[in-house]
């Protein structure tokens, strides 16, 4: 097949639809919706939660829509809305070939010591076991800095902590669905299991709890919002609490990937909150500083984009990559039809 021009890039976020043109050259231009995106030679979707069976890039037709289908649950907040875009992309565009891009696949190379949890066989035999999330921009930020040692910081509306060693993932804070690990803007991370056992048996409804988890949690449960622009300007007691717990988590969430790798050559920040938030890069680095990590203030405070805002004396390098999971998306499309 010719060299693909445009791809369309779906790329149904938590918090957000974001739809793109990437080019062979990896550049990339917004689409304000389906309705307006011209006619593209294929459409590559990303998915969160590709299950068991999914890990590789995959050509979507009805049967692979019904599978997608039955991982609902497994990712709420992310295979919903992007199940409603492939939907409606294939009604749109019935004759463009469409492809599933999948954020687990980053992560298959996690070794079973990290991925297995300490449940019996009889539930692991039913496919509980982690998988990790965010795959796609943890991949392309490892590629822009390319080190042995890497913990990836993926701070937006969900948050996530990947130690990448060469190039590959081995392991990170997400588990078998993308609300395990550090609190996010409205899901809670991780919480002790016995602590929602108890809720369930004292009166609180298994519906009310699993919406109380993906929605009404994290920052926004803590003081009332899950921006963490509006928090950073609020001095109330609460708001103050919630950002330091916020920070506390990741910074903990750096060190113990730092286990994973064996220790550390770089630190990233990437995504919403990694990439516009100093406030949010200078606490959880503040936290660091015995792993000698250490910014430059005046390079963390001015930066506008990307780029490094390490000290000069600092072993660590720390880097803030922008997000590009529609180049890692339009390329596994490229690699797919080629």
């Amino acid at each position: 097949m010719a060299v693909l021009s445009d791809v369309l890039v779906v790329n149904a976020g938590s918090t957000s639809l974001k739809l793109s043109l990437v080019d062979s050259d990896d550049r990339s231009r917004n689409v304000d919706s389906l309705a307006e995106s011209p006619e593209v030679d294929a459409i590559g979707h990303r998915v969160v939660h590709g299950g068991e069976k999914f890990f590789t890039p995959t050509p979507i037709d009805d049967a692979v829509t019904a599978e997608l289908t039955s991982l609902l649950e497994l990712a709420p907040l992310h295979n919903a809305p992007a199940l409603a875009a492939i939907t409606e992309a294939r009604a749109r565009f019935p004759a463009t070939t469409q492809v599933a891009v999948f954020d687990t696949a980053f992560h298959r190379t996690i070794p079973a010591v990290a991925r297995t949890y300490a449940l019996p066989r009889r539930f692991r035999d039913r496919g509980i076991r982690r998988f990790g999330f965010h795959g796609l921009s943890i991949a392309w930020a490892a590629e822009q800095v390319q080190v042995d040692r890497l913990v990836v910081c993926h701070l937006g509306g969900g948050v996530s902590v990947t130690a990448v060693a060469g190039g590959r993932s081995i392991d990170t804070t997400m588990g078998f669905t993308p609300l395990e690990g550090v609190p996010m803007g409205t899901r809670s991370g991780s919480v002790d299991p016995g602590a929602l056992v108890y809720l369930l048996r004292h009166g609180v409804g298994l519906d009310e709890l699993d919406h109380a988890l993906e929605h009404e949690s994290g920052l926004l449960g803590l003081a009332g919002s899950d921006d963490v622009s509006v928090l950073a300007g609020d001095p109330s007691p609460d708001a103050v609490l919630a950002l330091d717990i916020y920070c506390y988590r990741v910074a903990q969430a750096v060190a113990a990937m730092t286990v994973s790798l064996g220790g550390l050559d770089a630190l990233v920040f990437t995504a919403g909150v990694g990439e516009h938030s100093p406030r949010v890069r200078e606490q959880v680095c503040a936290r660091l500083d015995y792993l000698d990590v250490s910014l430059d203030e005046a390079a963390n405070d001015s930066l506008s984009g990307e780029g490094a805002i390490h000290a000069a004396a600092s072993s660590v390098q720390v880097r803030v990559v922008h997000a590009r999971e529609d180049v890692v998306v339009a390329r596994a499309v490229r690699g797919l039809l080629a």
